[in-house]
């Protein structure tokens, strides 16, 4: 199969075998009924992956509800996937501060096409969470909010990363976005596991645009350096 059958029938597979904890739900858009975003997702990644090249692996956290929740495709809102990406949808319309920040450094790399060549971006785990907060709204959680639905969802993770890396993928260096949990997690897991020959650790997107969103500039151009230096 060519690295776009490969990425699609992960994506739609996928199904997280375990109880949540109470009052964490699940956020799987491949399976839900009468989903657009199986059909969104293919388009995308036809259009990007439709070959069998090498290239190089980038683990975020988890979907959030507006990027990949939306989509189907990481850290890609409708906004982007239209703009950007030229392929539009039916689905309502959603922003995603970290996908202003990663289209901007995409930009800056030389465009759409030449990224998604050269990078494969992913997350550690591939399905999304969300919970209620005080106001009766829900919000995006993180597989490592709790320990307890880290520790759930740690076999689901580890089988994840196992039948992704059957992709054609380098596994000499992993790109990791998210300084702190996401970073100790994933290199407790190369530890145990051994997926790759080293683990390059990035700020999160969504860090930037919340706590450094004056200096997005300077952090493209710490992307930019970063993936300079693995060729």
């Amino acid at each position: 199969m060519i690295f776009a059958d490969q990425i699609i029938a992960f994506n739609e597979s996928l199904e997280i075998p375990c109880h949540l904890p109470q009052g964490i739900r699940i956020m799987n858009p491949y399976r839900e009924p009468g989903s657009l975003i199986p059909s969104i997702a293919r388009r995308f990644y036809e259009k990007y992956y439709n070959d069998n090249d090498k290239r190089h692996l980038i683990l975020a956290i988890n979907p959030g509800r507006f990027g990949a929740g939306a989509t189907g495709i990481p850290f890609t809102d409708t906004k982007r996937l239209l703009d950007v990406c030229g392929i539009g949808t039916d689905i309502s319309p959603t922003h995603e501060p970290s996908s202003v920040f990663v289209y901007e450094m995409i930009d800056a790399y030389g465009g759409a096409g030449r990224f998604y060549r050269d990078f494969y971006i992913a997350s550690v785990c591939p399905l999304g969470f969300v919970r209620m907060n005080e106001r009766g709204q829900e919000v995006n959680y993180n597989y490592y909010d709790s320990k307890e639905l880290e520790t759930a969802v740690k076999p689901f993770i580890v089988e994840s990363l196992k039948k992704q890396l059957s992709f054609n993928l380098c596994k000499d260096t992993c790109i990791c976005w998210g300084k702190g949990k996401n970073h100790h997690f994933l290199t407790k897991l190369n530890n145990v596991y051994g997926f790759f020959g080293r683990i390059l650790v990035l700020e999160h997107p969504r860090f930037i645009m919340q706590y450094r969103a004056k200096q997005k500039k300077y952090y493209i151009e710490k992307y930019l350096e970063l993936f300079r230096s693995i060729g």
